[in-house]
């Protein structure tokens, strides 16, 4: 028996399994992720233990009162998986481990795109089209069409809620204040923060950076907003509602929010949403119709051998 950080003699090193082969999402609290025996363990305070096959997952939130060893979290960068360090509901994100590290000839294509106008425009074109099912209006700037989506997306908030019984005002809840906000309100920020987490991995596996969005932008997670806009209204945002309504009628047997990340989980794998996050992210860029930069000779080796790698991202 090894003890906790350590793992079996002998092992080959992991191989990661493609994100759209992998279960979405699991949030962690009030326990401590550790590596035992080769595999990585939440120990409860009362000491049971819960194995948690981390290369099999996308992404591990760490709410408050979670605590991870350095054995853990080299597991999770081995095998590909990322770690999130987020507040109550998984609202707020703290801070992020990256898996498999970014290719530079990806960020800079990223960077290059979002630096020119002409083509900038053309994903933020592409990216209404592949979110609504029709082409973008014409003759219209980037804040213009911000500004439609917004409308769309509360309309579509408005029919939800309408749908399911919910007594809805407007999108409004404090991050600093968890339980200020209402049933609907908290349903969404944590179905969207679901969603958000996804997104981020998909995003990093493949290469690109967070930071740098095309119809978001200024933020930590622009482009992570990005993308998951192009899913959010068919997957989390109708469960958000309907478990919303649950809560009203009194036909809810669990806290609203585990309610919401139970069901964000079945729609993920409803919709197959992990197989379609990293080429939907090559569709978009692609629209900027600006060629690809090579890699530098110089660039850094890939982490995974050819063959093993199951994705675009694990620097492969």
């Amino acid at each position: 028996m090894t003890g906790p950080g350590q793992s079996l003699p002998g092992l080959a090193p992991p191989a990661p399994i493609p994100l759209k082969d992998r279960a979405s999402l699991v949030f962690v609290e009030h326990a401590r992720l550790d590596v035992q025996d080769g595999a990585c363990v939440a120990v409860n305070a009362d000491g049971t233990r819960t194995q948690i096959p981390l290369g099999g997952i996308a992404c591990i939130m760490l709410e408050p009162g979670a605590r991870i060893s350095h054995a853990a979290v080299a597991l999770a960068a081995r095998v590909g998986t990322l770690i999130t360090w987020v507040g109550e509901g998984g609202v707020r994100l703290y801070s992020a481990g990256q898996p498999g590290g970014a290719r530079s000839d990806k960020l800079l294509w990223q960077a290059r795109i979002a630096l020119d106008d002409a083509a900038r425009l053309r994903v933020v074109r592409r990216m209404y089209a592949m979110r609504f099912g029709e082409e973008a209006p014409s003759r219209r700037s980037i804040d213009q069409l911000r500004g439609i989506e917004g409308v769309r997306v509360r309309e579509t908030y408005a029919l939800l809620a309408d749908r399911h019984g919910v007594d809805w005002k407007r999108r409004s809840y404090d991050v600093a204040d968890w339980e200020a906000g209402d049933i609907p309100n908290r349903c969404l920020s944590a179905a969207t923060a679901c969603l958000h987490g996804l997104s981020e991995a998909a995003v990093l596996a493949a290469g690109y950076a967070p930071a740098i969005g095309f119809l978001h932008s200024g933020k930590p997670l622009s482009f992570v907003y990005d993308i998951a806009d192009l899913f959010k209204l068919e997957t989390v945002v109708p469960e958000a509602f309907r478990i919303a309504g649950l809560a009203a009628k009194g036909r809810l047997d669990m806290h609203a929010d585990r309610a919401v990340r139970l069901a964000c989980r079945d729609a993920f794998r409803k919709t197959g949403l992990l197989s379609r996050i990293i080429p939907a992210i090559e569709e978009v860029l692609s629209a900027g119709d600006l060629p690809r930069p090579d890699p530098p000779p110089e660039a850094m080796p890939v982490a995974f051998e050819e063959g093993t790698s199951g994705d675009e991202g694990h620097r492969g």
